[in-house]
């Protein structure tokens, strides 16, 4: 397959023809998968219900596509690289036979133990290769996959599970992350107590730590395998059957279940993938996110795989045993492209450089960036020092919702401008909305992002609440897809994302996004990460707060915040001036990375005693010292 776009000069072309014949540049796309029925329709939508159906009365398996299909002509190419936390330890390599037949006996074991298409099936397992495994055995045997990250609470687990109305598990019995070795069935049984809907637990024996299991509810995986066959059946899915169940946490309430449908997904992480990374069919391709979030679905199994690519799968964490861990990784399997989060790649930016400096990056041909907008410093760091000042970094803009990358590079044709997405990718019409809801035409702007014409990816539901659905996506600015960011737009087109909308800061009449403060902030030398939220200011009705982390601690805090306003005042402006700026050892993050801003809102506030949930967090503990470290 070769139908990557093979210059900017394509690319506009294509992106023309995407916007002025949308259904048939998406028809064209699809025809090289295996349809068992073709559609009847394209596309039929509207945005006020919402109801979006791409390629309809289609007959499909998305896992066909990504495995069957490709037996005849890259059997024995290698599909799944699965590198382990102990860097001492076994990597292990799977072709396309290989997966396909493990995939097999996996769904074979979902049968067997009841199993039925358009069951929900919650998956909780750290990163190893049945994790691979038990998702697509999942979409092979038509049942709907609930993949909850291996490390959130058992609380957050049994939401999810009562959300979805799981009646099946798949966990294992531990996990090893970095020096740890963490209890991953135990969770699972805690979660479970206040769960009434799963019938079945499959555990997969890892680490072979002690766990109770419950008769006539737990079974072993190895020991279910011993009856399941090497060949499995395909069921048959229409196009707009439910693929897959993402939560995602809302700032308030309970996590929203984005649903994913199998026909559009299949395509738009198809083309998105090929084209945004340019993947050729010799490369090594790498995404460290982890299978628990959107980009591990995406960019680690369907997109690689219905492309026909190598995909890496890494148990481990960036910093352990040491900060090379990453680069040791690139130089081991040849990779060739890198697709990280800026959190990871600031992270590695406190550590010496002899880390990334002793490792051969000689294989590394493109660079990517994902989860949040990627600050200049850390832009600049990455592509100077691994990618050897040349590499193209494409910094892919998309969310949970959108199901793949939006606005982004294509790598070694888009122009590069360091901290924007850039162009959108055909088929996304992107806009920029005045807060009456009306469009920005011109350039050089900001506004709020909106997207005006469905895409194949698109989220179709929240999981048994369409109208929360309708209401946070599509009930803000009527006949739009709202993204609930802010973005800038500049001369030249080229998009720049500058935070959730509820990360813009009204400081008397001057909106900044919290990225683009942040950014400058980050410019002092001795700032190794910064976060910044609004808070009411009695004046300017929105007042600044800076928290700043340190790369060696702090000797004089005053000195640095003197110099911390000088940097913004040059970066920005004398307005965008931090009004209290707190110095902390670390900040309040997902699981996935992300900075939880709303606890940084409640503090600057001082509103410290309604902070809600805060057991999910990566590291719950540092919120409290954040509070007694508070500037009045």
């Amino acid at each position: 397959m070769t139908d990557r776009i093979q210059s900017f000069e394509e690319y506009q072309q294509e992106y023309d023809l995407s916007i002025r014949k949308p259904e048939e540049f998406w028809a064209d796309k699809a025809k090289k998968f295996t349809w068992h029925k073709e559609w009847d329709k394209v596309l039929e939508w509207n945005f006020q219900e919402p109801k979006v159906e791409w390629f309809k009365g289609a007959k499909l398996n998305i896992v066909e596509n990504c495995l069957d299909r490709h037996l005849a002509t890259r059997g024995d190419k290698r599909a799944l690289i699965w590198e382990p936390n102990d860097p001492n330890g076994q990597a292990k390599t799977y072709t396309y036979k290989q997966l396909h037949k493990e995939v097999c006996r996996m769904a074979n074991v979902l049968t067997n133990n009841g199993v039925q298409k358009g069951d929900r099936v919650c998956i909780y397992m750290p990163m190893i290769p049945e994790l691979a495994f038990a998702v697509l055995a999942c979409a092979r045997v038509g049942a709907i996959h609930s993949v909850v990250f291996g490390g959130f609470s058992s609380n957050a687990i049994a939401d999810r599970i009562n959300d979805a109305g799981c009646s099946f598990v798949i966990t294992s019995d531990g996990m090893y992350r970095g020096a740890k070795e963490l209890s991953v069935k135990e969770t699972v049984d805690e979660a479970l107590e206040s769960c009434s809907t799963v019938d079945k637990v499959l555990v997969v024996q890892y680490t072979h730590c002690k766990v109770k299991m419950e008769e006539g509810r737990d079974i072993w995986y190895h020991e279910a395998l011993r009856s399941a066959g090497k060949e499995s059946e395909l069921q048959i899915m229409d196009a707009e059957d439910m693929l897959f169940i993402l939560y995602t946490s809302g700032s308030t309430g309970k996590p929203k279940g984005v649903v994913h449908t199998c026909g559009g997904y299949m395509v738009y992480a198809e083309y998105t993938f090929r084209n945004v990374f340019q993947n050729k069919d010799s490369e090594v391709y790498w995404c460290t996110a982890d299978i628990g979030w959107i980009t591990g679905h995406s960019y680690i199994l369907y997109g690689p795989l219905l492309a026909g690519a190598t995909t890496v799968m890494f148990e481990g964490v960036p910093t352990w045993p040491d900060a090379g861990r990453f680069w040791q990784i690139v130089e081991k399997h040849k990779i060739n492209i890198f697709y990280t989060a800026p959190t990871a790649i600031r992270a590695l930016m406190t550590h010496n450089i002899d880390y990334v400096k002793k490792h051969d990056l000689s294989s590394l041909k493109v660079l990517g960036s994902v989860g949040e907008p990627i600050n200049e410093e850390a832009w600049h760091w990455y592509r100077n020092n691994v990618g050897r000042k040349d590499l193209p970094i494409v910094d892919t803009w998309w969310q949970t919702e959108t199901g793949g990358i939006m606005i982004s590079p294509l790598a070694g044709l888009t122009p590069l401008k360091p901290s924007f997405a850039t162009y959108p990718l055909p088929g996304v019409q992107p806009v920029l909305l005045d807060g009456d809801g009306n469009e920005i035409k011109e350039n050089g702007v900001e506004g709020y992002l909106a997207i005006k014409f469905p895409w194949p990816g698109m989220i179709r539901t929240t999981y048994g609440d369409h109208e929360r659905c309708r209401r946070t996506y599509f009930g803000v600015y009527k006949g739009y897809y709202f993204t609930g960011d802010g973005a800038r737009r500049d001369e030249k087109g080229m998009y720049r994302v500058i935070g959730r909308v509820d990360d813009v800061i009204n400081v008397s009449g001057h909106r900044f996004g919290t990225a683009e403060i942040e950014n400058a902030i980050d410019e002092h030398p001795q700032v190794v990460e910064s976060a910044v939220v609004g808070f009411p200011h009695e004046i300017k009705g929105q007042g600044i707060y800076a928290y700043v982390i340190c790369a060696e601690g702090c000797e004089d805090e005053d000195k640095l915040r003197q110099e911390i306003h000088e940097e913004v005042i040059k970066q920005i402006g004398k307005v965008a001036r931090p009004d209290k700026i707190q110095v902390v050892d670390d900040l309040p993050k997902t699981r996935s990375g992300k900075i939880m801003r709303r606890i940084l809102r409640k503090v600057a506030e001082g509103e410290t005693s309604s902070l809600g949930d805060t057991s999910t967090l990566l590291n719950p503990e540092v919120v409290e010292s954040i509070i007694q470290g508070r500037r009045v």
